[in-house]
């Protein structure tokens, strides 16, 4: 026996004048001009190469499934690989709480590969299990649009990493806040233009934005009110939203990557724009770690970061080893910074080059004034032998440092970036750019 093909509603649609529909061709007229007439039509289309009429089945959403009445010629098309599946669960497809049932079987009945799938449902938690079920099914395979106009809630979800997702602004901030305990969010290579985040339970957020000629997609990230979120990563320094607004997040420890590519980064009421300090009104207190790509044109740029985040305890600075600056800062007695004096224990200084005055006298900088560091250390594209890092020492004054009990480590070190290092999701991690502190693939070399 046959498979039969998934029972889809009558649709309640008017009668129109103009090309005839699958339902016309369901029930043709017992004989007649008419009659003939459509018979002729199917008999001819029906030559057509198997690829060309998948084509049409697929733009039929899910009206396809019909098309398996129609002939013998007609009956496998549905389920083959040159119609893929273009599934619609709206109220066309049934008024009804059977909606659900009709998208099981569906799923269960094609084989896939899918084109789309557009969600017109509201789920509840007694569903859940059956809607996750469907994202498992192979008819899914290689889905290529995905529009959720009503997106389940996962009442226990704590973690959620989208890659590659082209999904509405909208149905991705309904999605986000019907989750009621999640903690943190992974948003990869994402297609959306702006994000708004009002959380009571998020702890960590990352995200890299697309980038296609040099336009980045994700233009503006906004942080409206997060009382628990410690993390804001953004993962990759060239592929940030232009735009980064925290608005309330009292708690906030850790950020970076920050670089030039945010165009403009708002922190309650202080601004700065491509790195460069425009206000420096609020100062945040609970951050603790900070990791800073290529920074601007000058030392007053990392002092800045320093004023605004009088707390910090530990700084990652990621230097351009093929950028001409001038870290040149000056300042007396009347304007000392607070963490310089009370907190800064760590400095991670990555790509220095020591044959670069301006280098040595940013690595200086935090060794002669950093009153309470324990450990510094240098990362050299290509260390030299032990003379040469002798002469380092003396360059750097090492000698002289303000905190005598500091640790001042030359290192050879390979590894350019932290973008390995990045674990948003693994809140245990107290530093989640330090690869010490995991025990991954990917840390562990």
């Amino acid at each position: 026996m046959e498979d039969a093909a998934p029972t889809i509603p009558e649709m309640h649609t008017p009668k129109r004048h103009g090309p005839v529909s699958v339902d016309d061709l369901q029930d043709p007229p017992a004989g007649g001009s008419a009659g003939r007439d459509i018979d002729h039509h199917l008999a001819v289309i029906s030559r057509l190469p198997a690829a060309v009429l998948g084509t049409f089945v697929s733009l039929l959403r899910t009206d396809g499934a019909r098309t398996q009445a129609l002939s013998r010629r007609w009956r496998p098309l549905w389920r083959s690989s040159d119609a893929p599946l273009n599934l619609v669960a709206d109220r066309a497809l049934s008024r009804d709480d059977s909606r659900a049932a009709l998208v099981s079987r569906i799923l269960s009945e094609h084989p896939g590969p899918a084109r789309r799938f557009s969600l017109h449902l509201l789920f509840s938690p007694d569903n859940l299990d059956e809607v996750d079920g469907w994202f498992r099914s192979g008819s899914l395979t290689g889905l290529q649009d995905l529009e959720p106009r009503w997106l389940p809630s996962f009442p226990h979800l704590k973690q959620l990493i989208l890659f590659d997702v082209d999904i509405l602004e909208q149905s991705l901030q309904s999605m986000i806040s019907g989750c009621a305990v999640l903690q943190s969010v992974s948003l990869h290579n994402m297609g959306f233009g702006r994000l708004c985040i009002s959380s009571p339970t998020h702890r960590g957020i990352g995200f890299y934005a697309p980038c296609v000629k040099g336009v980045v997609a994700f233009q503006e990230l906004v942080i409206d009110d997060a009382p628990c979120l410690e993390r804001l990563l953004p993962i990759y320094p060239d592929s940030s939203p232009a735009t980064i607004r925290v608005i309330q997040a009292p708690k906030l420890e850790i950020l970076g990557f920050l670089s030039e590519h945010i165009s403009t980064l708002h922190l309650g009421t202080t601004v700065f724009q491509k790195m460069i300090a425009v206000s420096l009104t609020t100062k945040i207190h609970s951050m603790k770690i900070l990791v800073l790509d290529s920074i601007g044109p000058n030392l007053s740029v990392v002092v800045d970061f320093l004023k605004c985040f009088p707390c910090l305890e530990k700084l990652y600075v990621i230097l351009n080893r093929h950028k001409d600056v001038n870290y040149v800062w000056k300042h007396g007695p009347l304007d000392p910074v607070r963490c310089l004096e009370l907190h800064l224990k760590e400095v991670v200084l990555k790509n220095y080059n020591g044959d670069r005055r301006a280098f040595t006298n940013l690595a200086k900088f935090f060794i002669l004034n950093a009153k309470v560091l324990k450990e510094m250390e240098i990362g050299f594209f290509q260390i030299g032998n032990e003379e040469w890092v002798c002469c380092q020492h003396r360059q750097l004054q090492v000698e002289n440092r303000a905190s005598q009990d500091a640790r001042i480590e030359l290192k050879d070190d390979m590894d350019l970036k932290f973008t390995n290092h990045v674990h948003t999701h693994n809140l245990s991690i107290a530093d989640p750019f330090d690869r010490s502190l995991c025990g991954c693939s990917k840390c562990v070399r």
